[in-house]
């Protein structure tokens, strides 16, 4: 008897093991009422759930979480472990964002939520596993609920990223002072001789002047005396000193000044890309950075930017003006609304512009090309020029922008201090003026730049020359251009032109396209976009 008693208190001992065992698994009691009082036991629970990958299990244990516990835990957690095991670990992640929306505990408590969001953009920056955007979706959501600043913050990322990439492109060949292209260091070589030599020419001019003019009695320099001169000094004096502008004053040699601008701004541009790869290189410092090319890296962290701010989903509006004017007179309301109204409809024009320039100027400078012998049996270049063209025409219309807020400043010696308070609200009224006067500005350089370098590329086909639809096609869209730019809100192309897959939130397929397949063969048309919104999809052949 007593026997059989040991025996049946041993094996429910076994028993209260093993249950414990499969409870520290399994989770917490439906209650929780013990469990959920202590923040050690609660993170301990957490640790050995997830060690079993067991997310949504540990999701269901932070759902029943009190505010001070829940700050407790938040303080303990190794982020970092669970970061690693991204996506799997979404649902976790989730569950504590979405805990700390819901109860709302004051202070906030200090979370790494940066941490949470760039590793998220740092897995979008690469090829991902199918059904990861599904994984994410909620986490992103928490997040942009929880921080709603950190949408800015991923769009000036974003930003910074494509402005390096575009950046990149400018250190191709310059123009010379006879429009030929060549690199810009042998340019500079070459303009600095010729500074050389006429400048050794002058001196030896003025050496031959001083024998005349260098121990001259102060008194001949006198308001009366030279009042007094001749006729035939006065021809002497000119002769001499058109002379020395004539050797001194050519038109070739102000085009130093532009060769040293673009210097500067390759400087500027290799600075901000090293910048931005520095960045790229913190939030993924287990890559191999330094060995790979600096576009195709940052683009890729740019389009995982793009696509965290997706998953964040739209975002709140503010209240509408004429909503909080609704309660009171209406003549206490500015005027200004009414700008705003304005300014939507003037935007929407230049997207009906931008339109148009594709389905009746691209058309009609399409048809023209079709009538050169040359580009006859070429069907697929004549597209490709005219999509350099308005990819060159963006492209050259923001370096001119930029190079214009670079003149101002170094005239008004503010090229030093680039982040001062002032430096900054200058550029802001250069870029205000040149908004301003956006009808008026002459583009013409531009267009010649576009036009020259459409031609150097392809010498091989001189009749594209004298093809005027070609040249109207090429100021169309340079002041079309020119003036999306200069916007408030300026209009961008997304320059992303890898040959993947459709994507219908940012590609529509022409209409003579293979409609049973989805893989991009060409880019007709780019796409424009607006504060990192597409405003009017790429035109792509499938």
């Amino acid at each position: 008897m007593l026997r059989q008693i040991l025996l049946k208190n041993h094996q429910e001992s076994v028993n209260d093991t093993m249950a414990d065992s499969r409870e520290r698994i399994r989770g917490p009691p439906r209650d929780g009422r013990e469990f959920l009082t202590s923040p050690r036991q609660v993170l301990r629970r957490l640790m050995l759930l997830s060690e079993g990958r067991q997310y949504r299990e540990a999701a269901g244990v932070v759902g029943r979480l009190g505010p001070s516990v829940l700050r407790s835990v938040i303080a303990e957690l190794p982020i970092d472990l669970l970061l690693e095991h991204l996506p799997h670990s979404a649902y976790l992640l989730e569950s504590f964002f979405t805990r700390l929306i819901t109860v709302n505990p004051s202070p906030k408590p200090d979370v790494p939520i940066e941490s949470v969001v760039w590793q998220l953009v740092r897995l979008f920056s690469y090829p991902h596993e199918s059904g990861m955007r599904q994984r994410c979706a909620k986490l992103t959501q928490a997040i942009a609920q929880y921080e709603p600043s950190l949408r800015q913050t991923l769009r000036e990322r974003r930003k910074s990223f494509d402005n390096a990439v575009q950046g990149l492109g400018v250190h191709g060949l310059t123009t010379d002072a006879t429009g030929q292209l060549i690199s810009l260091h042998h340019a500079l070589k070459t303009e600095l001789q010729r500074h050389l030599d006429i400048y050794k020419m002058g001196i030896h001019k003025l050496e031959e002047l001083s024998m005349v003019t260098a121990h001259q009695d102060p008194a001949h320099s006198s308001h009366q005396r030279l009042l007094a001169i001749n006729y035939g000094d006065i021809q002497q004096r000119l002769i001499e000193n058109k002379t020395l502008l004539t050797m001194l004053d050519k038109p070739a040699l102000k085009q130093l000044a532009c060769l040293v601008e673009n210097l500067s701004q390759r400087v500027e541009n290799d600075k901000e890309v090293l910048k931005c790869v520095g960045q790229v290189k913190r939030l993924d410092g287990k890559a191999c950075i330094e060995k790979r090319p600096a576009a195709g890296l940052l683009m890729n962290f740019a389009q995982g930017c793009e696509a965290v701010l997706q998953l964040m989903g739209p975002e709140s509006l503010p209240t509408s003006p004429t909503a909080i004017c609704s309660g009171s007179n209406s003549s206490n309301c500015s005027d200004g609304y009414h700008s705003d109204d304005s300014t939507s409809e003037e935007t929407s024009e230049m997207v009906t512009q931008y339109r148009t320039l594709y389905l009746e100027n691209r058309a009609d400078t399409l048809e023209a090309l079709d009538g050169l012998p040359q580009l006859k049996h070429v069907q697929n270049l004549k597209a490709k020029i005219l999509f350099s063209i308005i990819v060159l025409s963006f492209r050259l219309c923001h370096a001119m922008r930029e190079r214009k807020v670079i003149e101002v400043r170094r005239i008004l010696n503010c090229a030093l201090d680039s982040s001062s308070e002032s430096t900054l609200a200058l550029d802001r009224s250069v870029r205000t003026h040149l908004q301003e006067t956006v009808e008026s500005f002459p583009v013409g350089e531009i267009e010649r730049s576009v036009f020259n370098q459409v031609l150097s590329t392809l010498h091989e086909y001189p009749c594209l020359e004298s093809c005027p639809p070609l040249t109207h096609f090429v100021s169309a869209c340079v002041r079309l251009a020119w003036r999306m730019i200069n916007q408030k809100s300026p209009y961008y192309l997304d320059t992303d032109f890898n040959l993947g897959f459709l994507r219908p939130e940012k590609h529509e397929r022409h209409s003579q396209s293979d409609r049973r397949s989805d893989l991009i063969k060409a880019f007709l048309w780019p796409a424009l976009m607006q504060n990192n919104h597409c405003v009017f999809k790429a035109i792509v052949a499938t």
